[in-house]
């Protein structure tokens, strides 16, 4: 038996970080949405109970290290299940990227799985498990357009936001999420106004929502990786709508309402910069 899972990146339209926690995290406040561009994960079911894990990447580890073979791991131990699973990624989403890719192969493992292994978990169920993986992956189990709190694990889907382009830059030197939320005085940080992402998106105001999306982890980011605004400056250039950091970055993305003018900022893009993406947003 044998189960295709697709695992979609996401971006953050708008990323806040309100105070930090007695538990070390950051309460925030964020809108996501999950883009056309992909990993798939292939589960193959094993009956000598064992769990396997391989990929076309090599830039990944496939044992324990992966928060795959961790997920996986933690199902078949909360759940007693005795049969074994095959895994498989080809990995198309850039690894520390900001792009939630590893948080989104951990969805798709919960989803995959429980198809699998027949376990009948609602999505919601499904989500409540991925938190003990990682502050992404319940958002990842939906994969659609949400207001997430919390430390980003408490989901609420909303509309999805109008459709439109989007076009990707990795810089070739990933960010650890850790070193950028290392000694983050929240204080000091831009602050952004959610609810008026929400009212445009609820509206369905492409116009308004990339005027008010922002992310106040950039300027951070920056500090360590400078090519981050030389980016976002070449695809304002070129004509996108706007261009923001997604996440904890580097990965910088540009909005675009038509392909013509997308295509405009891919080409002035190359060169540049290695990996550059075209994508859809999601319906």
């Amino acid at each position: 038996m044998e189960i295709i899972e697709k695992a979609p990146a996401k971006i953050n339209l708008s990323l806040d970080v309100l105070s930090k926690r007695s538990d070390g995290f950051h309460e925030m406040e964020m809108i996501m949405t999950s883009i056309d561009l992909a990993d798939w994960l292939t589960f193959t079911l094993q009956e000598e109970g064992t769990i396997q894990l391989t990929s076309d990447s090599s830039f990944m580890p496939h044992d324990e290290r992966n928060i795959v073979f961790q997920t996986a791991l933690l199902v078949k131990n909360r759940f007693k299940i005795t049969q074994g699973v095959s895994i498989h990624i080809e990995k198309h989403i850039p690894i520390a990227a900001g792009l939630g890719g590893g948080s989104s192969d951990a969805a798709a493992t919960l989803r995959g799985l429980n198809r699998l292994w027949e376990m009948d978990l609602s999505l919601d169920q499904l989500a409540e498990l991925g938190e003990e993986i990682g502050s992404d992956v319940p958002f990842c189990v939906y994969g659609k357009t949400a207001y997430a709190t919390g430390r980003g694990e408490k989901i609420e889907l909303i509309e999805n936001i109008p459709p439109c382009w989007v076009v990707l830059v990795k810089p070739h030197k990933g960010l650890s999420s850790w070193k950028v939320f290392e000694n983050l005085e929240v204080e000091k940080l831009p602050h952004f106004d959610t609810q008026a992402i929400l009212e445009a998106i609820e509206a369905q105001s492409y116009t308004d929502l990339v005027k008010r999306a922002g992310n106040a982890l950039e300027g951070i980011s920056v500090l360590q990786q400078p090519k981050i605004e030389k980016i976002k400056e070449r695809m304002l250039k070129f004509g996108a709508d706007t261009a923001l950091m997604s996440g904890t970055g580097p990965t910088i993305y540009g909005l675009c309402k038509h392909h013509s003018r997308a295509k405009r900022v891919v080409n002035g893009l190359k060169g540049f910069c290695d990996e550059v993406y075209l994508v859809r947003t999601l319906k």
